[in-house]
């Protein structure tokens, strides 16, 4: 999705090109190569590629994890620190309830409407995907990884 287009529910999600269609197939295509590789020639080496395949798999999707980790509890600390000004006290106080879904999830949400969706998320305890669904003005998040 380019940058300068119009985010939504539909369209908000990103894929890594490099990461998603070439490292991921690539090292999974590996795993299976090195199974077929075993049961065509069983003996230690070749369950050993398993091993090796299957690790570098791992730290593939770890990798990747790692820093999204990070960017969510970054998002999460904006979100604490914008629901801090824009909202009353009732629910300023009550921030602490939202799960780092939902923080995620609301970051979407235009000033003007997170008030409402904040107070709907913590009476009716909605899911990140709902929240996502309800947000009418959407605040585009184009340095998400």
């Amino acid at each position: 999705m380019p940058d300068n287009a119009p985010q939504s529910y539909t369209n908000h999600t990103r894929l890594d090109p490099p990461f998603h269609f070439f490292a991921l197939p690539v090292l999974a295509i590996t795993v299976l190569l090195a199974i077929w590789n075993l049961i065509r020639e069983p003996g230690f080496h070749s369950a050993w590629m398993i091993v090796v395949a299957l690790a570098l798999l791992v730290v593939a999707v770890k990798a990747r994890a790692y820093p999204l980790k990070a960017q969510d509890r970054v998002i999460r600390l904006e979100e604490k620190l914008r629901m801090s000004s824009l909202l009353s006290e009732p629910l300023r106080s009550r921030i602490g309830e939202l799960t780092e879904g939902q923080f995620i999830a609301l970051r979407f949400a235009s000033d003007a409407e997170l008030p409402g969706l904040v107070e709907k998320t913590l009476s009716g305890k909605l899911a990140p995907a709902d929240i996502k669904k309800a947000i009418v003005t959407w605040r585009p998040d184009n340095f998400r990884m």
